[in-house]
């Protein structure tokens, strides 16, 4: 426990626990403040142009060995943001004759918490092209329907991703598990295994402009930019070693269903999504990469002829910050609206607060991650 605090009226007796932050970005209880500044400063980054949401998935062939331990995560999920990056980059160079810009943001988990490794991207619909210091900058405009083919993407990502995995088993950088080490290791195993599992099938490349726009992708895509895997109100109990969750099925129209596991089996699937320490799981690559990255979209605005926007807020307090987004006072009781009686409580102490289903608690709303 690191220490926390208790709210309490005096006047009807309601009650609440508020633990302090642990930062952790794999917690389900924190940053979610640092979640919606990530959104404002992203919001505040977007171009006066269309926008693509692109998704570029790994086969689950790939899952044993991304799996393994956290140095197979490692590699073979920068070859991912590598290729994915690369790709697009590419296309806009041979396509559009520019440098895009681009947000890619990697999610590894299916609503089962299964693994299923991807990134997401948001494009704009053009590219700049020239430079700025000899006048002949200009904006190349993409379709506002069609970025690039999507079959085209997929081929060339494939083989991108391939020919780095290839590399990375050449030089040793990719640990093998025992039912992989003999097909991998044998002269000529790992091209045999290569074409078997990666080059015979089509690799999943997404591509589409969002209906709600630019800023409701960056919404959805907010929502794993700080959380791992489940939030709190998809977790329903915890009975006799069974966790109970609930999950959206994506193959019939998004239903709600739950599922009961075994804790450790829970456990052990939240904790494969955790990603080694200093994993960027959130990159920036062309017109958005940070060296310079103002000073191109100042340029990009200018030939668009769009305004800059104002500079943004100083950042809030969590009270300044419940109280805009959710609308509540942190410091009025939500029964009486008499003010309520804050005492800090020391770790040792929090081990002998009431059972937490003492405590009155608002409705759960359905979670859409």
């Amino acid at each position: 426990m690191l220490g926390g605090q208790r709210f309490a009226c005096d006047d009807c007796g309601y009650e609440r626990y508020v633990y302090y932050s642990c930062r952790h970005r794999a917690c389900p209880k924190c940053q979610t403040q640092a979640r919606q500044e990530w959104l404002k400063e992203r919001q505040a980054e977007l171009l006066p142009v269309p926008y693509f949401h692109l998704v570029f998935t790994l086969p689950h062939d790939l899952n044993p060995l991304l799996g393994w331990n956290e140095k197979n995560q490692r590699a073979l999920l920068n070859l991912l943001f590598q290729a994915a990056s690369r790709t697009l980059l590419e296309f806009g160079e041979s396509r559009l004759h520019g440098t895009l810009g681009l947000t890619l943001v990697l999610h590894t988990w299916t609503q089962q918490l299964q693994p299923h490794y991807h990134v997401h991207g948001v494009v704009p619909a053009g590219a700049l092209a020239g430079g700025a210091d000899d006048g002949t900058a200009t904006w190349q405009v993409a379709g506002r329907k069609f970025l690039f083919p999507v079959h085209a993407l997929s081929r060339v990502f494939r083989a991108k991703y391939v020919a780095g995995f290839q590399a990375l088993l050449n030089a040793g950088e990719v640990d093998l598990p025992p039912h992989l080490a003999g097909p991998l290791s044998a002269p000529g195993g790992s091209a045999h295994w290569i074409r078997r599992h990666l080059l015979s099938q089509s690799w999943v490349v997404y591509s589409q402009a969002p209906f709600g726009g630019p800023a409701k992708v960056l919404e959805y895509l907010s929502r794993y930019t700080h959380r791992t895997a489940i939030s709190n109100e998809r977790i329903l109990g915890l009975r006799d070693g069974q966790v109970c969750f609930r999950w959206r099925d994506r193959r019939h129209d998004d239903a709600l269903r739950s599922s009961v596991v075994p804790a450790l089996e829970f456990v052990r699937r939240f904790a494969q999504h955790i990603l080694p320490t200093g994993f960027q799981r959130i990159r920036h690559y062309g017109l958005l990469a940070n060296r310079g990255k103002s000073e191109r979209l100042d340029l990009c605005r200018r030939l668009l002829g769009a305004v800059a926007p104002s500079s943004a807020d100083p950042p809030q307090t969590a009270a300044q910050w419940l109280e805009t987004v959710c609308g509540l006072n942190a410091t009025v009781c939500p029964c009486c609206q008499a003010p309520l009686q804050v005492t800090t409580l020391p770790r040792e102490l929090l081990s002998q607060r009431p059972p937490q289903e003492t405590v009155p608690m608002a409705p759960r709303g359905l979670d859409s991650s």
